[in-house]
């Protein structure tokens, strides 16, 4: 196996897990958990 080979085939395992992070962080599921997560700043403390 060459080296240049071996890039490649590291480029495209970090592209496709990239791009299922992507996927993952902009799925519906997510959705609520995340601004219920944005808004804790703004939450106030007795």
């Amino acid at each position: 196996m060459d080296i240049n080979v071996l890039r490649g085939v590291i480029a495209v395992v970090c592209l496709v897990l990239f791009l299922g992070i992507v996927w993952w962080a902009y799925s519906r599921h997510q959705k609520a958990r995340f601004e219920e997560a944005a808004n804790l700043p703004f939450v106030e403390k007795d």
